[in-house]
């Protein structure tokens, strides 16, 4: 051990200069190590308070890992092995907690504790004792002080023995601080070692003890458990690592796709448009009334399920019931300045929800998708094919014709070629062909016209004049002066789907094909747009009435009707064969295809009732045993069918009934 510097205790009654200069730089050192120690203490109580820390960290731990069971986790299937793992790690923790405390206490007691003893008790004895030798100091300097100004020529012994006395109970008292003084700061020479050393010791023991103790308690069971669960983490990392390169090119190729997969309308001129669909889903514009004049648009999730129209907004678990898509009608319309909008209508003909897609092929397919639901095409037993069918009903192409303009021009040219074929009939014969049943009842190539007079509007404005409008859209007595005349009154909301030339008014088979070669038109042109009527049943004429301005928009005499069915599967679906005289001299025929809300067999039993009016006119009795045989209600009015509850969904407006003169 080298050589300590001492303080000469012989020494301290002088109190030279030297003396004092060498205390200084004892002093000077105890000041240094009282600086040092106090920034030791706080390493350690650091480390001490990491150790605590480490105690209530580690049992946290163990209660997190055994809670893992307890989380409920939606996706948690196949997690049992994880979740016995687990629960030996808590057990593994637990016990390392108990260590841990173990160590703390150990720190507490053998590192902590020395320190602060040296500190409290070495440190602050010297900074005590140096006080004390500094205020004996003081008091000798003060009394010699006093001892040198006592007068030579008048001396007096009581005062000088007093003053001599006080200069030696100073001294005395200046000794003896400044040899206990000098003693401390010898001892903490040697102290000072001891504190550093001491404190580390019990640390190194400390961490001896709990390696020691962790090495007994975890044996090799412990070692080949880690290795199991090494193996089995990186089992999952190769699957990670597979998964991810799997990811990593899945990614690359949806990133090579074509940029018209980001843009919403990329393919608006020619879209690739699926009209086989017998379900869909996507997000699509719903239109919200927030007032009388006020709307909102709100952008959420729809999917067809069954025969119902559903939407899940964002966040929600399920979605909910829009609406119920069976014997629904649906027609693109124009709203609010907004593209690619179509609305639904319900059976009753009330409408229903307006909707928008974010491109043409999204709300043609929507359309498309929506008509197959509504046909309960979903019920079959293959409904795709049964959907594909539908679908591709036309075996040629038809061209439709908007207009009467079109129509007749169409006509003409029609009329040109049958004559240059009757010319060239004269100059060579043709050989016989026979022709197919379809061909014998409407001609190859005829014309489809979808809309069946100008729009009311345009009615209006061309037969307007000078007249006065009623403003409520009622009309004046006047416009149907044959309605109170008319032995029969019935009224039905229809939309006309069609019209076109046929050859024969034999059968009622004329009708059905025309049916078919309508929808086929409608599903290959992509026309969805129907214009709502009422039809005006009465015992002379058929009349379609604007709903809204109650303007007529045409008219045709019961006696022109030679044929009028209703389609055998689809009963909503109706049709009458007109004859109409042409400026020639001769007749032509055409055929109307309308879509009702109520049964299409209401409507031809109303036609039929009509005729049969018109036939027993000339008849008074049979004109009575005619009438006297359909119901009659307390008001006086006739009944057709089961007019009086489920006709047209109970819509007072389409349900009326026939009327008879007293």
């Amino acid at each position: 051990m080298p050589a300590v510097d001492k303080l000469l205790l012989e020494e301290a009654l002088q109190d030279s200069p030297q003396t004092r200069s060498l205390l200084s730089v004892f002093e000077e050192d105890a000041g240094t190590l009282t600086d040092y120690t106090n920034q030791l203490l706080q390493a350690m109580q650091r480390v001490f308070g990491a150790q605590n820390e480490m105690c209530l960290a580690t049992q946290q731990l163990s209660k997190q890992l055994l809670a893992y069971e307890k989380q409920n986790f939606a996706l948690g299937k196949g997690d049992e092995e994880v979740i016995s793992t687990l629960h030996y790690f808590s057990e593994v923790v637990d016990k390392l907690n108990v260590l841990h405390t173990e160590l703390a206490k150990q720190l507490a007691d053998a590192m902590v504790l020395p320190i602060v003893q040296f500190r409290e008790k070495d440190l602050t004895e010297v900074s005590t004792l140096k006080e004390l030798f500094g205020l004996a100091s003081s008091e000798h300097d003060l009394s010699m002080a006093k001892y040198s100004r006592l007068p030579k020529k008048k001396e007096n012994e009581k005062v000088k023995t007093e003053v001599v006395k006080e200069v030696a109970a100073a001294r005395r008292k200046q000794h003896l601080a400044s040899l206990q003084y000098y003693s401390a700061l010898n001892a903490l020479q040697y102290r000072k070692r001891m504190a550093m050393m001491e404190p580390m010791i019990g640390f190194a023991h400390g961490q001896i003890n709990f390696f020691k103790k962790g090495a007994e308690m975890f044996s090799k069971s412990m070692d080949s458990f880690l290795s199991s669960v090494a193996d089995m983490v990186q089992s999952i990392q190769v699957e990670l690592e597979a998964e991810a390169e799997k990811m990593r090119i899945s990614q690359q190729e949806l990133l090579s796709v074509d940029e018209s997969v980001y843009t919403p309308d990329f393919d608006v001129a020619a879209p690739q448009v699926n009209r086989n669909l017998i379900q869909k889903a996507g997000y699509l514009n719903l239109r919200n009334k927030t007032g009388l004049v006020t709307t909102t648009w709100e952008r959420l999730y729809f999917f067809t399920q069954g025969g119902n129209l559903m939407c899940q907004p964002r966040g929600a678990v399920a979605g909910g019931l829009i609406q119920d898509l069976d014997n629904c009608s649906v027609m693109a319309v124009d709203c609010e300045d907004r593209r690619y909008c179509f609305q639904i209508t319900t059976p009753s003909g009330k409408p229903g929800i307006i909707l928008q897609a974010e491109s043409r092929k999204e709300n043609e397919e929507w359309i498309c998708a929506i008509n197959n639901i509504s046909r309960q095409i979903y019920l079959t037993d293959n409904p795709e094919a049964v959907a594909i069918k539908l679908n591709q009903t036309a075996l040629q192409a038809v061209t439709p014709f908007t207009s009467f303009g079109k129509k007749q021009e169409s006509s003409c040219l029609s009329q040109n070629l049958k004559n240059s074929e009757t010319e060239n009939d004269k100059i060579v014969p043709k050989a016989k062909v026979s022709i197919p049943e379809a061909e014998e009842l409407i001609a190859p190539g005829t014309p489809i016209q979808f809309d069946i007079v100008l729009p009311a509007t345009e009615f209006l404005d061309q037969n307007r004049g000078s007249r006065r409008i009623n403003p409520f859209g009622e009309t004046e007595d006047e416009s149907f002066p044959e309605a109170e005349d008319s032995l029969l009154q019935q009224m039905f909301i229809v939309r006309f789907l069609g019209s076109m030339a046929v050859k024969t008014d034999s059968t009622t088979e004329v009708i059905y094909e025309a049916m078919r070669q309508v929808l086929a038109a409608r599903a290959i042109h992509n026309i969805f747009r129907m214009t709502e009527s009422h039809l005006m049943v009465t015992s002379q004429t058929l009349r379609l009435i604007d709903p809204q301005t109650q303007v007529s928009r045409a008219n045709f005499e019961l006696t022109s009707v030679t044929q009028f069915a209703a389609h055998q599967e689809n009963k909503r679906l109706v049709g009458f064969v007109i004859r109409i005289p042409e400026s020639t001299g001769e007749e032509s025929l055409s055929t109307y295809i309308f879509e009702s809300n109520s049964e299409g067999e209401k409507i031809c039993y109303a036609i039929n009732l009509g005729k049969e009016i018109i036939e027993v006119q000339k008849d008074p009795e049979a004109l009575a045993q005619l009438m006297l045989s359909i119901p009659l209600t307390n008001d006086g009015k006739y009944v057709l069918l089961n007019d009086q509850s489920d006709d047209n969904d109970g819509n007072p407006s389409e349900n009326r009934s026939a009327e008879s003169e007293a």
